[in-house]
């Protein structure tokens, strides 16, 4: 039915009648069917042009009045008011674009093979969360109590670092403990050595806390302690140097740790992907040797997933409660769904068998790679993890070598994304984990193509 306003209610349509009236009159108002101090009927009249009970108009009303579409004036009825209310900006989103790289091979580093469905341990991990009632309020701020436990006997376990539950704060991957550490810890000014060429994110994040970063050169052993200065952290993946390789030998260890206790440094520990070593076990982290001095950044992403976001912090009994108050206060750490699938996996055994098993297939995958890249370069870091790092010649440009594996179908890291200052050959960062099988030797034909032509 139609009234004298340019309302109309249809019964059919699925919005509620009220709501009808309500959109149509700031259209009317919006353009210019209805003017400012334009009287309304009152709601018993426009009820009944409208063959609708008051209680719909008097809603109707109720809310373009809360709304500010008009008023009542005492003695003279409502009307539309002078101020239109301003309305939500129209948001153009823009046509869905497919991912550019969704049907390219990969060769990124630090990324797992991940199965197109699911075993049955993930799938146990999951049906056990689904049988629990989530907490009654929020959750410890450092981390579900049973799960910092589990995490205490694998570290100890897997790492060699003796600790407790008061030593483990659970996090949401390494580059979140690293941020979280930077922030609760350091100063704008300060300086971080960082190893160079090393990790990505671990610059992004210290530029992104306003640190001064101080590039440390790395060899075949890993971080050259000799070659620190003062600095107030440092940033160092001893168990398999990112990218180069280099595991860290004892006698450095143990001289990066005497050069934090003498200059009151914080050593930042990550541990990234120390479970897949081909030749002998791994060293014990190096924060087994002083848990004051050391911080420990452990995670999942190289052994189930990246997308779980899931990791642990392991430090000293002070500078985890430290950092679990300050998320206390922040709310940032993980949610209970994805700990306590975390704790199934962890005392169902399922972490281990994933390890065991992505050893067995990542150490025939980097053998296969090794054997197909060596012609061309000179290949360091294949005893660990799930890349190789294949050295150039110097006249090499790796930046343009990436750039037609990739127009050929084939994504690859240059070994110069990851340098600063320090110089050094150019080369390719080779993850070999990520895909198929199939796909691994597809995409390695195609990288030997362009390599060749070189």
């Amino acid at each position: 039915m139609q009234s004298s306003l340019p309302l109309t209610i249809d019964r059919a349509a699925g919005l509620p009648l009220h709501l009808q009236l309500a959109e149509q009159f700031r259209a009317a108002v919006l353009d210019g069917r209805l003017q400012a101090g334009h009287r309304l009927p009152s709601t018993r009249d426009l009820a009944r042009e409208l063959g609708v009970s008051r209680s719909v108009t008097q809603a109707a009303y109720d809310q373009l009045h809360a709304e500010g579409w008009i008023e009542g004036r005492t003695g003279a009825g409502t009307f539309v008011t002078d101020v239109v209310p301003l309305q939500p900006a129209v948001r153009r989103r823009p046509a869905h674009r497919p991912d550019a790289d969704a049907k390219l091979l990969t060769l990124r580093p630090g990324i797992p093979y991940i199965a197109p469905t699911p075993d049955p341990g993930w799938r146990r991990a999951w049906r056990e969360v689904s049988t629990q009632s989530p907490p009654r309020g929020y959750d410890d701020a450092a981390g579900l109590p049973a799960l910092r436990a589990a995490l205490a006997d694998h570290v100890a376990r897997v790492r060699g670092i003796a600790c407790g539950p008061e030593n483990v704060l659970v996090t949401n991957g390494t580059v979140h403990g690293l941020r979280l550490l930077l922030t609760v810890t350091r100063q704008p000014g300060d300086r971080i050595a960082i190893e160079d060429p090393g990790y990505l994110n671990a610059v992004v994040a210290a530029r992104d806390h306003r640190l001064e970063i101080v590039d440390v050169p790395v060899d075949e052993d890993g971080l050259q302690v000799d070659a620190l200065t003062e600095a107030a952290a440092v940033y160092v993946t001893p168990s398999h140097q990112y990218p180069l390789g280099g595991r860290l030998p004892v006698a450095r260890r143990n001289e990066l740790v005497r050069w934090a206790r003498r200059t009151g440094s914080l050593l930042i520990e990550d541990d990234y992907d120390s479970e897949f070593r081909y030749d002998v076990a791994p060293l014990p982290a190096l924060a087994q040797l002083d848990l004051e001095r050391v911080v420990h950044l452990g995670t999942l992403s190289k052994t189930l997933s990246p997308a779980l976001r899931l990791g642990w912090l392991v430090a000293s009994e002070a500078m985890v409660d430290r950092l679990a108050t300050f998320r206390a206060d922040s709310g940032d750490w993980p949610g209970w769904p994805m700990q306590a699938a975390m704790l199934a996996m962890l005392r169902d055994g399922y972490l281990d068998q994933a390890v065991r098993r992505g050893r067995r297939m990542y150490a025939d995958r980097r053998t296969h790679t090794c054997a197909v890249l060596s012609p061309y370069g000179q290949i360091v870091g294949q005893d660990a993890g799930l890349h190789i790092t294949l050295l150039l010649p110097d006249d090499a440009d790796d930046l343009r070598i990436a750039a037609a594996a990739r127009e050929a179908g084939v994504v690859v890291a240059p070994l110069s994304e990851y340098r600063r200052t320090v110089p050094g050959p150019p080369g390719l960062v080779i993850g070999y984990a990520t895909p198929s099988t199939s796909d691994l030797h597809r995409a390695l034909t195609i990288l030997t193509e362009i390599l060749s032509r070189r």
